[in-house]
């Protein structure tokens, strides 16, 4: 099944100048959705263990949880300042619009741990290098950051040194 059939331009959103790409039209076609996740899935290292799965607020939950469900992992949420009920490492970090700070549970990853990392696009990189940052400093291995799309124009994966995969490049 093409995704890219059901991602969306949105014209100057947030801000102006700013095309978002919406995946909500695949979200809400659940042959779509199930492929995705499938494709995703399909796309992990192998001959690698994965453990976690962490998918990052908010997009990265929905299809990450799936993904967790489909290598047999774990999942665990990476999530905005404040937003989590326990005790919590975070990392502030810079995104194509802004500034923020995520939050990890201090106890989601073990140490040697191999995660899997994913959101639904690769921008400038900031929010990946974050979680990156947050899983090497509670001792687990990043073996793979996996998105949905990438958008090459911006250099995200620039600042990530370890290997990325994503089903489709804007």
């Amino acid at each position: 099944m093409k995704i890219d059939d059901f991602i969306r331009d949105i014209p100057d959103f947030p801000n102006p100048g700013i095309i978002f790409k919406d995946i909500t039209p695949l979200l809400a076609n659940h042959n779509a959705l199930v492929s995705c996740a499938d494709q995703l899935a399909a796309l992990s290292p192998k001959g690698v263990n994965i453990d976690k799965v962490i998918g990052v607020e908010s997009r990265g939950f929905i299809i990450g949880g799936m993904i967790a469900e489909r290598l047999g992992a774990g999942f665990v949420p990476v999530r905005k300042k404040g937003k989590l009920p326990y005790k919590v490492k975070s990392k502030n970090y810079s995104l194509e619009y802004g500034e923020d700070t995520l939050e990890i549970h201090i106890d989601a990853i073990q140490p040697g741990e191999h995660v899997l990392i994913h959101d639904d696009v690769l921008a400038t990189g900031g929010t990946a290098k974050a979680v990156c940052d947050l899983v090497v400093e509670l001792g687990g291995v990043v073996v793979q950051c996996n998105f949905i799309m990438k958008l090459d124009f911006l250099n995200g994966k620039d600042k990530l040194n370890v290997p990325i995969s994503s089903l489709l490049t804007y």
